[in-house]
């Protein structure tokens, strides 16, 4: 999966990195490098099931999508 990240500048230094698809997904390094290595890691937990906030109700179906 390809996602487009925004890469900016801190005020405070080093670089700020989010996804407009993703809301809330956003990191932060020191480095270009840095700052992409840690957006990777908070899209993957962004983006990983929690099992325990599922409740389903009998008739629910749970399905899993590939995108």
């Amino acid at each position: 999966m390809k996602l487009k990240v925004v890469i900016e500048p801190s005020d405070e230094g080093g670089y700020t990195a989010y996804l407009p698809s993703l809301p809330g997904c956003i990191s932060e390094g020191d480095t270009r490098e840095q700052t992409i290595s840690n957006i990777r890691e908070a899209i993957e937990l962004y983006l990983e099931p929690v099992e325990d906030d599922l409740t389903p109700s009998p008739d629910t179906e749970i399905m899993e999508v590939a995108v």
